[in-house]
């Protein structure tokens, strides 16, 4: 299998009103750099897995939407806690979705709270 491996970063506000989540019950900002891999079992007839510049451009209209954002307040997280495993499968999910993911075998999102945390969502095969 073969991958590529994109990044961009992202920067938002939330809230998490759970005691679990402790002091980021409250209002905060968290910025997440964002990894997104896309996997083929095969390359292209051009030799490639996907073209780099595409899977920039993906990654960026899929975060685009939550950059600088109050998540408490967008529309696609009514009544959902935002929680780095949330985001994760939504940047996800509508990655799988982006024309630059047709004809993948799996594409695999990371978002990295810290260096020393990181959440990641797979989906394909």
């Amino acid at each position: 299998m073969y991958s590529v491996t994109v990044r961009d970063h992202v920067l938002v506000a939330h809230s998490l009103p759970r005691p679990l989540f402790g002091p980021a019950q409250s209002l905060h900002g968290a910025t997440y750099v964002v990894e997104a891999t896309f996997r083929r079992d095969q390359l292209t007839a051009d030799g490639v897995v996907v073209d780099i510049g595409a899977a920039l451009s993906a990654l960026g209209d899929v975060l685009d939407p939550l950059r600088y954002r109050n998540l408490d307040e967008h529309p696609d997280f009514a009544g959902v806690l935002t929680s780095t495993e949330v985001l994760a499968g939504w940047v996800g999910e509508r990655l799988a979705r982006s024309d630059a993911a047709a004809g993948m075998d799996g594409i695999e999102v990371t978002l990295r709270e810290s260096p020393e945390a990181w959440v990641t969502y797979r989906s394909g095969r």
